[in-house]
């Protein structure tokens, strides 16, 4: 992770625990609070081929079921994982969530 994404984290856990405070002493009602949460969302991280390697086998889930999961083409996954070419904003959504709460959530 580099210097400035380690910045913006941590500006941004900085504006969500401010933003909770202004909510919790009554500054803020909580349509603001909602709003203003929603500049605080955690960038996605970037997906390598090593990590994209790594999530499929601990899903224990082959190429061509990755990529149907994730609706691309079984070449996509298979270049992803080579190196060749790197999942798009949807695709690293989606590679995001499988990590964080596994195949159930895209299912």
């Amino acid at each position: 992770m580099t210097t400035k994404t380690k910045a913006s984290i941590r500006i941004l856990e900085a504006v969500r625990d401010k933003t909770a405070d202004l909510y919790r002493l009554g500054f803020i009602d909580k349509r603001t609070l909602q709003k203003l949460g929603g500049f605080c969302i955690e960038p996605i991280p970037t997906y390598d081929s090593t990590r994209i390697r790594a999530l499929r086998e601990h899903l224990k889930l082959s190429q061509a079921v990755l990529a149907s999961v994730l609706n691309t083409s079984l070449s996509t996954v298979r270049k992803w994982e080579i190196g060749d070419k790197h999942p798009s904003g949807p695709s690293q959504k989606l590679l995001h969530l499988l990590e964080r709460k596994g195949l159930e959530a895209v299912l």
